[in-house]
């Protein structure tokens, strides 16, 4: 095997494991489970384990080269409106790709799957292109988040309350793991062309505001589609009794999602193609490379996509439900928090992104750093998203204080934390919690008697939010100790320049062996 394909296998062996044990645990405790559904959850994790290694080993040889080399060719365009198209273009297709959003507009009724994903597809692709024009004219990313959720929470007003928890949902799930490592690629290669010292902090911010646009579009539609009568269909857990059962459920659907992913593969190979024809960017060398990183990521997210969604559904859906409606229900808040701070190590997207703060930060903002407060940020998401299931808490009423405290971090914080905090929120709501926390939520929303669209729905939208807080939390402790090395290493300087600076040029030594004395 791959030397680096197998250490990225362990990475993501280290990263899944600690799920697997807490779900384990739990079910011979708290929540019982047929044998045949925790050997499909056993399989689901193995599967996720070789997927995410494939998944990052693919990212880093197609999906990062790719976005970079085209960042770079928009940057050196003089044609405005011609990197505005190709901005637009870029993000309906990538969006048309992720895996996260079909599941999302598969459980969504009254609006019907593919004018959702289009609606939510619009939204990235003209938001894409206002990113790239941000970083091109150096406007401040905390300026334009403070004009457009404010634009947000308007429009929210006059949505449906039973609209709203989807729509902020929406730009999570369009974040996955095929948009988060394009999009974060495509900002460090248009930020590169510019030589000024806030380029490198300008290279991120883009999966923020692709996250913005389809939470407005969806609340947009939300108030043309007034969607009052809505019923949400839960997951059907599928029985599995025997091993041959669970190998057939497996076999059933990877491929499906084979297909699915081929397909959403195919449009940006296809683009990635016109690209280089256009620009000649690559030698066959490079092109072979990314040739063989394409399919290293389709392998990864195929396996990836239906170990999840075969394996995590139903367990997810069944511990929410059978704990909710037990007299340990309160149980459902730490039990939350402690599966938030471990499962987000486990969404394949986030170690793409702490890779790319570490390198484009040099080292300064290490990815250990960065796990430890998304995984804060991830648990505070969770512990919330169960208490307010629980007591039937507005959404509204969290999200407005919540955004409000994150925006107003952005005037005191290093610029680069802005756009890496915002990123943050996009890259951690990925596959793991559209399959395992929604199902998660929905079962706890069942096992209460909740409604569906108003309180299983939002849990995404918290999971976008939370980060967006502990790491600008983070950057501001950053920026204190940088302070403090910065004024302990002038205070050094000064006192060796004072000690050369004697009268007549003397250099006084100090100590018990002096010969003067």
């Amino acid at each position: 095997m791959n030397k680096i394909l197998k250490e990225k296998i362990m990475e993501a062996f280290s990263s899944v494991l600690p799920i697997t044990v807490i779900v384990l645990v739990v079910s011979i405790f708290l929540v019982p489970m047929p044998s045949g559904t925790i050997l499909m959850f056993l399989v689901g994790a193995a599967l996720l384990v070789v997927g995410m290694g494939f998944f990052t080993m693919g990212a880093d040889m197609a999906m990062m080269p790719m976005g970079e080399g085209i960042g770079v060719e928009l940057a050196k365009t003089t044609k405005l409106l011609l990197t505005m198209v190709i901005s637009f273009v870029m993000g309906v297709i990538i969006t048309i790709a992720e895996p996260d959003l079909q599941v999302l507009a598969g459980q969504v009724p009254s609006i019907p799957s593919m004018v959702l994903i289009m609606t939510v597809a619009v939204g990235v692709g003209v938001f894409l292109a206002i990113a790239v024009l941000r970083i091109l004219f150096k406007i401040r990313l905390s300026i334009l988040l403070i004009i457009f959720y404010i634009i947000i929470f308007i429009v929210a007003f006059f949505t449906p309350n039973n609209f709203i928890a989807v729509a902020f949902d929406s730009g999570g799930v369009t974040t996955g793991p095929i948009t988060v490592p394009f999009i974060l690629a495509l900002g460090v290669g248009i930020a590169s062309v510019r030589s000024d010292k806030d380029s490198q902090d300008d290279s991120f911010g883009l999966v923020a505001l692709c996250s913005v646009g389809p939470i407005l579009a969806v609340l947009m539609l939300g108030i043309f589609y007034k969607p009052t009568e809505a019923v949400v269909a839960t997951h059907t857990i599928p029985v599995a009794e025997t091993s041959r059962d669970v190998v057939t459920q497996f076999a059933i659907h990877l491929p499906q999602y084979l297909k699915e992913v081929a397909i959403a593969l195919a449009a940006i190979v296809v683009f990635f193609i016109i690209f280089q024809l256009i620009s000649k960017r690559y030698q066959k060398r490079q092109m072979a490379r990314i040739g063989v990183g394409f399919i290293y990521t389709l392998i990864g997210l195929v396996l990836f996509l239906t170990g999840v969604n075969v394996g995590f559904i139903p367990v997810g859906q069944l511990f929410g439900s059978e704990l909710a409606s037990s007299s340990y229900k309160w149980l459902l808040v730490p039990l939350g928090m402690l599966i938030g701070y471990f499962i987000v190590q486990a969404e394949p997207a986030v170690h793409v992104l702490n890779k790319q703060v570490e390198d484009v930060s040099g080292g300064a903002i290490p990815q250990k750093a960065m796990n430890r407060g998304l995984s804060i940020g991830m648990a505070a998401a969770l512990g919330i998203s169960m208490a307010r299931i629980l007591t039937g808490v507005p959404l509204m009423w969290i999200l407005i204080p919540g955004y409000a405290i994150a925006l107003g971090l952005t005037f005191f914080v290093p610029k680069i934390f802005t756009g890496i905090a915002f990123d943050s929120g996009g890259v951690c709501s990925g596959p793991m919690t559209s399959t395992f926390l929604l199902p998660l939520a929905m079962g706890t929303c069942q096992g209460v008697g909740g409604n569906m669209m108003t309180d299983a729905f939002g849990i995404v939208a918290m999971v976008a939010m939370t980060p967006l807080i502990t790491i600008q939390i983070m950057g501001l402790l950053y920026g204190k100790k940088m302070k403090a090395a910065q004024a302990a290493a002038q205070a050094e300087e000064d006192q060796a320049e004072s000690i050369l600076s004697m009268d007549n040029g003397e250099i006084i030594e100090y100590g018990e062996d002096n010969p003067n004395e």
